[in-house]
């Protein structure tokens, strides 16, 4: 039996380098296709965002003295990246979780419009 990969929906940002390294980005590729594959996961690569909305996580990057994050949403048939950014403090920032939020409710309410 073949597992069906769900596409990824980018609503914002790319991976690419530079300003990711190779090695960063060859991570986040894998990373990504694991969740297209249906996989959950968890600490310390993908934390819950429920800040966001509920299915949404944050993927963690570290990319030698630079951090990323990616925040995607798991639908039942796609992976949807809300936002791509560096990181540069402990929490994530108050205008990135707002942005999120608000990539969120669109797409929401474009596939209830269909």
């Amino acid at each position: 039996m073949t597992r069906k990969n769900k596409p990824l929906v980018w609503l914002h940002g790319e991976i690419k380098t530079p300003p990711f390294s190779t090695a960063a980005r060859i991570q986040t590729g894998f990373l990504l296709r694991r969740l297209q594959e249906g996989e959950s996961l968890g600490l310390p690569v993908s934390r819950p965002m429920p800040t966001i909305g509920s299915g949404c996580h944050e993927l963690r990057i570290d990319d030698g003295g630079v951090t990323w994050r990616i925040v995607y949403f798991i639908q039942p048939d796609a992976v949807v990246i809300l936002d791509v950014f560096q990181k540069k403090s402990r929490t994530t920032p108050k205008d990135r979780i707002d942005v999120a939020t608000k990539r969120l409710r669109a797409y929401k309410r474009a596939v209830r419009e269909g």
